[in-house]
């Protein structure tokens, strides 16, 4: 299910009602539980794209940067395990958006004549119009096919296109927005998914001094702020919402001995949201949790592989040994 309507793209009336029903139905049930929830992949229409984008490039965001060193300075290393046996590939991103750190493998990758087709996937199709312009500028004989939709929808996709092996990429500790037993069962899901022998590269953000990684969160600039407030802009134009936003604050914790980094909105104030039409109400100081950026020590990344049908082969650290890449091969 696509969250976002790709304006190059014509859909017809009945493709934007789906579209719209699915995030209406979402936002009415994770604000009917308690408490209350909305999703993160919700986060990511034009807006919020952009917000990100400003995310990771701040200071305190270290994230990016640490996942950037290694793609930057241990690529050959990566691209190695990546090409293996010279078999023509698959080379399928998760949650691609832009590309930045990607793009110096597919350079590499290419450079070393590698036989693969880049198949990024993306649930907003405006980062993969982005993206797409992106690679005809800096790559352009590269074999790209852009993939709009659900990671494992398209990842099925994928397997319908080609019968060539499959290396993925998970990078970003994407896979850090997902609490414990969701994350299994994400990796059982996609094992599923891949024949064996195909390789996975997963990005986890590892635990370390916890004021890091709070600030990594809680900006002072208020940017992160900015991104989790926009999901209720979002709500209130695309479903016929009356969020009041000023109404609404951002908290963020984390907590050491879990690894669990969340967010929160925090009513403000008694006050009744009317979403198409149907009332959502909140007390004052209630929160609507937004979402949890989880952080792994190296023996969690280990019994995840060996839970899910997968064995570790390696993995490659940033130069400060805060963030993680592991190869994993499908068993």
């Amino acid at each position: 299910m696509k969250s976002q309507l790709n304006t190059d793209t014509i859909y017809t009336k009945e493709e934007v009602e789906n579209v719209n029903y699915q995030f209406l139905k979402d936002v009415l049930e994770g604000l009917q539980q308690d408490p209350k929830h909305l999703q993160s992949k919700y986060f990511y229409d034009k807006k919020g794209d952009a917000l990100f984008q400003e995310i990771m490039a701040m200071p305190e965001y270290y994230l990016t940067r640490c996942e950037m060193d290694i793609f930057q300075n241990k690529t050959q290393q990566l691209a190695s395990i990546i090409i293996g046996d010279n078999s023509p590939f698959d080379l399928i991103e998760l949650g691609a958006g832009d590309a930045s750190k990607s793009l110096h493998l597919l350079e590499y990758l290419k450079k070393a004549d590698a036989d693969f087709t880049y198949m990024p996937i993306d649930i907003s199709g405006n980062i993969l119009s982005v993206l797409d312009q992106k690679l005809q500028k800096n790559i352009p004989n590269l074999t790209v096919k852009l993939l709009e939709g659900d990671y494992f929808e398209m990842l099925q996709k994928t397997a319908k296109i080609s019968s060539r092996r499959k290396a993925v990429l998970f990078l970003g500790s994407n896979i850090g927005n997902m609490e414990l037993q969701e994350a299994s069962d994400f990796c059982i899901q996609l094992r599923k998914n891949l024949n064996k022998g195909d390789i996975v590269l997963v990005g986890f953000d590892l635990k370390k001094d916890p004021k890091i990684i709070l600030n990594a969160y809680n900006d002072p600039s208020g940017v992160t702020s900015s991104f989790n407030l926009n999901l209720l802009e979002r709500i209130n134009i695309e479903l016929k919402a009356d969020f009041v936003l000023k109404q609404f604050e951002h908290f963020q914790s984390y907590d050491p001995l879990s690894g669990a980094c969340r967010s929160y909105l925090v009513s403000l104030e008694n006050q009744t949201v009317n979403i198409d039409g149907q009332a959502v109400d909140f007390k004052k100081d209630e929160v609507i949790y937004m979402e949890v950026s989880q952080k792994f020590s190296i023996t969690d990344m280990e019994e995840f592989a060996a839970s899910s049908g997968f064995k570790t082969l390696n993995t490659i650290t940033d130069s400060k040994e805060w963030f993680a890449d592991t190869f994993w091969i499908a068993d």
